[in-house]
Order: C-alpha cells, then sequence, then structure tokens
C-alpha cells in the first residue's frame, strides 16, 4: 500500500502507561532513533512518586514526552501532537493536556470494564463523544504483539511484556526514524535470553509492518535534521552530562575522584554512571547514610582527592552540619544537589527549583559556599566542571544545583574537545612557607584568598584541621574574638571576590523595557516564550544567571536598566526574594510548585500582560 508522506517541522510525542509497561524505555529508544536522524530533541521523562502503585490507577500512570524539530527548540514542548496510551489511566491523565485535533493511539485490548472502573469511567470513551475532538485511533496492541510472538519461545506474560515494542515499532514507522540502534540495544539488552531478543525484535517489527499495511494510518511523516554546528554529538540526560563533566574535571586536573554518595532520587544515576569510570581514576562508594557519603567526600579532599557527594534536598538538609566544616576547613568539595519537590519526602519524582535558600544560607553561622546552576541537561557537563575549578581553585564547597526536569531530560550534546577545556591542575604545598621552616596552614594566596592544599604525610607540613576556629596563618585553635571576625570576613570575601562572567542579555533589537531572569532549567521555557513574543513584534529581554553565589559583578546595573523585572521559579519566589534584598529591585516573581516545568505558553501568557502594564 502507498502511504502518503507528509513533512513537519515540529512533532511532540508522549508514551505513556502504567510504570510497568516500559514507557521510559519506548520514549529513550524512540528519542534515540530521533537523535540518530539529527533532529533537536528535547525531552521530559514522567515518573510515578509511588513505587508500585496498583496496575492501571492514576498514581502508577507512567510517561515520556519527546519533542523533536527541524529547527532548535528550548523545550520538550507544552502539548503532545500524539499521545499513545496504553490504558486508561494513562489516557484520563494525559487528556487534559492534548490539544484538539491531537493523535491518540489507544491500546484497545486494555480498555476492559474492570479498568475503566478503576479510573471513574462509568463507560469507555472509545464509545462515545468524549474523544469527538480528537483524531482516535483504536489499536489492539497487546493482542496483536501476542499473536506476532506466537511462534516464539516466550510465555503469554512475556509476550504481552513487548507491546511497548510493538507501539516503538509503530511510531517508528509514522515518523521515518531509523531503528537500527534500536536492533543493537535490544540484542544488547537481552543478550543472556536469546528468546527475548527474537520476541522484542519480532514485536518492533510487527509494529512498523501494522503502521505499513493497515488503513488506520493513511500518513506517514518527516521531520528532516535540524541546522547543528559541525561535530559530533550523542544525546544524553543531565545526569549523565554532569557524570561526565566530573570525570572530565578529574582527568583535567590530575586529581582522583571521589564519590561518596547515598542513593536518593533523582541523583542516583550520577552515582551508577560515575561508578563506570573506575580506569579514569574515579572512586565510589555507596555510604551507610548521607552523612556518611558527605565526610568520605571531604576526608577524600583532605587527602589530595576532587571530592564529591551527590543527594537531592533532604540530603542536603542532612549533609550541612559536614558542608560547615568544609567552609571551615577550607577544602575543595563539589556538592551535587539534583532538587526535588519538598518539603520532607515531598514529590521524589517531580520537579522543583526548592534548594536555592538551603544553598544560599542553610547553615549553621556564617558559612558561604559558592552555588552554581546548570540550564540544560547538555550544560551539566559544563557546570560540573566550572564547579570542580572554583572548588579546587579557591579551596571552598560549591553547591551545583541542577534539578529533576534537567537531570532525566536530555539533548544533543556536541562532544567538546579535550584540550579546550579548562587546565584544572593544582599545586599542592610541599614546602613549609613560613620562617624558620614553619608551615603556615592558613597563609592565603593574595588573588584568590585560597589557603595552601597539603596532603597528609607532607613531611614537615604537620597542620591541625577540626571544626574549632582557626587562627590567621598558623591554623591554632584560636577563641579570640578579634581573630573570628577576621577568619569570617576573609571567608566570605574569598566567594564574594571569585571572578564570574558577567551575566548576558539578550535583546535583540535594544528596546525592550521588561527584562525575565532565570536561572536553572526555567531556561528554555523562558527561551521559548520570549522567542514567541519578539516574533509577534513584542520586544522582551531574557537574562540568565548560571552563579547565584557569587552573582555576576554587573547584574545590579543590568536589573536597574530595565522598568520591570520579572522572575519565574519553580518556588514561592527565592531568587525575587534575593534580587530584592540585594539590588533593590522590586522583582515580579512569577510562581509554581506543581511538581511540573513552565510552559512556553503560560509564560508567553504571563509575559505579555506584564508588556501591557508598562
Amino acid at each position: 500500500m502507498t502511504k502518503q508522506i507528509r513533512q513537519l517541522d515540529r512533532v511532540v510525542i508522549r508514551f505513556a502507561g502504567d510504570s510497568g509497561d516500559g514507557m521510559q524505555l519506548t520514549g529513550d529508544r524512540f528519542t534515540s532513533e530521533t537523535a540518530q536522524l539529527g533532529n533537536d530533541i528535547s525531552t521530559l521523562p514522567n515518573f510515578p512518586a509511588e513505587i508500585r502503585a496498583p496496575a492501571g490507577t492514576l498514581p502508577g500512570v507512567s510517561s515520556f514526552q519527546v519533542h523533536f524539530a527541524d529547527y532548535d527548540i528550548l523545550t520538550p514542548g507544552d502539548a503532545p501532537n500524539v499521545l499513545v496510551a496504553m490504558n486508561p489511566a494513562a489516557l484520563k491523565a494525559n487528556l487534559a493536556d492534548l490539544p484538539r485535533g491531537a493523535d491518540i493511539i489507544v491500546n484497545t485490548d486494555e480498555f476492559t470494564k474492570r479498568n475503566l472502573a478503576k479510573v471513574g469511567y462509568q463507560s469507555s470513551p472509545l464509545d462515545d463523544d468524549s474523544l469527538a475532538g480528537y483524531v482516535v485511533h483504536p489499536v489492539a496492541l497487546t493482542s496483536m504483539t501476542v499473536r506476532a510472538l506466537a511462534e516464539t519461545k516466550v510465555s503469554k506474560k512475556d509476550a504481552e511484556r513487548a507491546k511497548n515494542m510493538f507501539a516503538l515499532g509503530l511510531l517508528s514507522w509514522m515518523y521515518s526514524r531509523p531503528y537500527s540502534s534500536t536492533l543493537r540495544f535490544l540484542e544488547r539488552k537481552f543478550a543472556k535470553r536469546p528468546e527475548l531478543v527474537a520476541a522484542n525484535i519480532a514485536a518492533f517489527k510487527a509494529g512498523w509492518n501494522f503502521g505499513e499495511t493497515t488503513d488506520s494510518f493513511s500518513v506517514r511523516y518527516e521531520v528532516k535534521p535540524a541546522k547543528m554546528l559541525p561535530g559530533t554529538y550523542r544525546n544524553i540526560t543531565g545526569n549523565a552530562a554532569l557524570s561526565l563533566g566530573l570525570v572530565a574535571a578529574g582527568v583535567r586536573s590530575g586529581l582522583p575522584v571521589f564519590l561518596g554518595a547515598y542513593p536518593i532520587t533523582p541523583a542516583s544515576d550520577i552515582l551508577h554512571e560515575l561508578s563506570k569510570h573506575k580506569r579514569l581514576g574515579v572512586v565510589t562508594m555507596q555510604a551507610e547514610d548521607e552523612i556518611a557519603a558527605v565526610g568520605a567526600a571531604l576526608g577524600a579532599s583532605y587527602g589530595g582527592s576532587l571530592g564529591i557527594t551527590t543527594t537531592s534536598g533532604p540530603g542536603v538538609a542532612l549533609k550541612s552540619e559536614t558542608i560547615s566544616l568544609a567552609v571551615a576547613l577550607e577544602l575543595p568539595l563539589v556538592i551535587v544537589d539534583v532538587q526535588r519537590a519538598g518539603p520532607s519526602t515531598g514529590l521524589p519524582t517531580k520537579t522543583e527549583q526548592a534548594d536555592l535558600n538551603i544553598a544560599l544560607y542553610g547553615r549553621h553561622g556564617e558559612a558561604p559556599v559558592a552555588v552554581i546552576a546548570p540550564k540544560s541537561p547538555s550544560d551539566c557537563f559544563h557546570a560540573a566542571i566550572e564547579a570542580a575549578r572554583i572548588a579546587l581553585t579557591y579551596r571552598t564547597p560549591v553547591i551545583l544545583l541542577s534539578d529533576n526536569y534537567v537531570a532525566n531530560g536530555s539533548e544533543p550534546w556536541l562532544l567538546p574537545d579535550v584540550e579546550s577545556l579548562p587546565d584544572l591542575r593544582v599545586e599542592f604545598a610541599t614546602e613549609p612557607n613560613g620562617e624558620n621552616g614553619a608551615f603556615l596552614p592558613y597563609l592565603r594566596d593574595p588573588e584568590t584568598l585560597a589557603r595552601p592544599w597539603a596532603v597528609p604525610g607532607t613531611p614537615g607540613l604537620e597542620h591541625r584541621i577540626g571544626g574549632l576556629e582557626k587562627a590567621d596563618k598558623t591554623g591554632d585553635i584560636s577563641y579570640d574574638p578579634a581573630n573570628h571576625d577576621f577568619m569570617v570576613r576573609t571567608r566570605a570575601a574569598r566567594i564574594e571576590t571569585i571572578p564570574v562572567p558577567d551575566v548576558e542579555v539578550e535583546d535583540p533589537d535594544g528596546d525592550a523595557r521588561v527584562l525575565v531572569l532565570g536561572w536553572g532549567s526555567t531556561y528554555g521555557p523562558i527561551g521559548a516564550a520570549c522567542r514567541g513574543l519578539r516574533q509577534r513584534g513584542l520586544p522582551v529581554a531574557q537574562a540568565h544567571l548560571r552563579h547565584l553565589s557569587p552573582m555576576p559583578a554587573n547584574l545590579g546595573e543590568v536589573l536597574r536598566s530595565y522598568d520591570r523585572v520579572v522572575i519565574p521559579e519553580m518556588n514561592l519566589g527565592q531568587l525575587a526574594h534575593v534580587i530584592r534584598a540585594r539590588y533593590l529591585v522590586d522583582a515580579i516573581g512569577y510562581n509554581q510548585v506543581r511538581g511540573l516545568p513552565f510552559t512556553a505558553a503560560e509564560l508567553e501568557t504571563m509575559l505579555e500582560e506584564v508588556l501591557k502594564n508598562v
């Protein structure tokens, strides 16, 4: 059958089903196929918060959204053009996000009376007019998969579980995706069970062939590759990019990398990834708790390694005393906080910019640290290197504020030339630096205010460590009021005088009166909203902060040059409060704490109202 082929410039697809339906794997494989084709990509995995929610219920719905285009995109898309719903719960949980006219591919085998009742449907929405505004494609995914695998050596249960591969094959056909990488992936994933390799490949091909032969899908779609800078790209998640950035920091510094971590959502993937890189001098330790993890990392720094600990908000609270100790010891330490919705356990699989306050202020005493936030999945690589650079150069803890949206989302990443990365080599103290052969462990570099880093066991460089206040230069324990005042101010000055790049403003025509200021993962939605407004002839400026402590030296001047400053945040206004207090600018906060990222459309609507009132 000859099918019509239609060109599109962008598509947003959401795969949704039970957490056991393999939606994350399906979305990840579709994304990999799309990356291979050369489209620009942005993804949004959405995990259920309950570990074992009852099958077929709303709390158990897992989804994966992928946005791909033939041009530069900034977000995973506001609304899906296509929803693949594996059961009634997936349909009900996601229907409100669909625009009218969207395609819905439904697994009709799961629309049983029992499954409909679980989510409150009195009758099947496939049999009434409730879906009249959409293009519905009923497909018996489960039963067709079982029939396609009838000749294989798998059980009926395993055959039913392969329905996600049938769906992937169908969508790969619909959007003309290359699939050889998926077949190779299946061969690797199930290498120890050849019958599962054969079954999953057969299910995938059955889905592809169904699209090719059925009358239900008369159109195929093509999205041409995006124009991108020349080079080698790979699709990468934020956690993976951050991990590779830490590996690169170890290579560029010549130091062993030590990770002390306790598993916690959504940071655990960093531990998993770093554990694969022992040959590059990376040592990982899964500690018994968060306190032990950060203590081991600080001990590794004392011993001459690049000490790192990874966690989320609850873990930062537990680590705070040891981070304060690192401030007093003046040793390098990188603390990665992959933020999630709080407080307490909160929504552990959902995103939020919840921890800026605790990063800036959440320690006892005057204990300032440097704070950095990546803006996108691929930016996590460079943010990790920057965090290591500051920690090593200025002998300070650095908190790297990622979040669930950035950590689990993915996008194309241009592999950098290793030689172009910063030189992070460190000079350890090897000789006494005081009179008469004395070693002064708190004699500071006049430019960086950093103290010497002496590896334990270096002859003649014995010195005290501990949390009690140290005397200037000698490092002896000191209770002198004047010395304490001096040391507190010096540690604060060391952070405030770290040179960071000026904030850059995107204001193409230079006539904008409203500035939108963001940090972290709001970069994409803010950028897409501002792009949409400018295309409609509405001038608006955008600036984004990577360095949150210290802040760029020109930030105050930039803020005061606009009539209005708007700060969208996935919290109740944490950056806005800092900006108001520090720069006396009456910033307008736009805040949400829904566990989901902003959409570009809602920001565009909000900013249009602000522009009308300037």
